[in-house]
């Protein structure tokens, strides 16, 4: 079950990260448009970098949950299969702990409890914690960066999911002989 939710979210990031791509094709054209007839959008850039950074990093949480991240394999390929096994798990507990790392640095940074302990209200929430997060405004959008920024807590989750699902996989292929024998024949 596990396994079919990671896939599913990493389907929906690489749909959701075309559609950005694609958005910000065409927010930079419209620009480059509106600037040529003397009138630019200046919001249009800002907007731009936004939904690039977000395409970023919804297709890199995508690339790590089907394994096809850039990697230099010098080395691994090297080894015998069993050292290439061995990388492997490396690679996908590195990938897990990183995910847990960020989720817990987007829970210090963005203090969820802190804030809900102040009712919601941001004022109060910066006197007692003298954080600013929820305060600050987008340059040229009006809007408040927090909601730009709350990529970073999904972008956690949705990695620390696929690191876990993919380090369950190396760990049961590589208990698992009949498993083994048929990634090997597959390989």
């Amino acid at each position: 079950m596990l396994q079919r939710l990671s896939a599913a979210i990493a389907h929906a990031e690489e749909i959701i990260a075309a559609l950005l791509a694609a958005a910000v094709t065409c927010l930079i054209l419209a620009n480059v448009a509106m600037r040529a007839l003397g009138s630019p959008l200046y919001f249009v850039s800002e907007l731009a970098i936004y939904a690039m950074i977000w395409m970023t990093l919804l297709i890199a949480s995508a690339i790590l949950k089907r394994r096809q991240g850039v990697a230099v394999t010098l080395l691994s390929d090297l080894l015998p299969l069993s050292g290439r096994r061995i990388i492997g798990l490396w690679v996908d507990l590195s990938v897990a702990f990183f995910g847990l790392a960020m989720v817990w640095l987007c829970w210090q940074w963005f203090q969820p409890l802190a804030l809900w302990q102040a009712g919601f209200d941001v004022g109060a929430f910066q006197g007692e914690t003298f954080n600013f997060i929820y305060a600050e405004n987008t340059s040229t959008l009006g809007v408040k960066k927090v909601w730009f920024w709350l990529i970073l807590p999904w972008f956690a989750v949705s990695l620390s999911l696929h690191g876990v699902t993919n380090l369950i996989d190396s760990l049961t292929h590589w208990r698992d002989p009949a498993k083994r024998r048929a990634t090997e024949t597959l390989s």
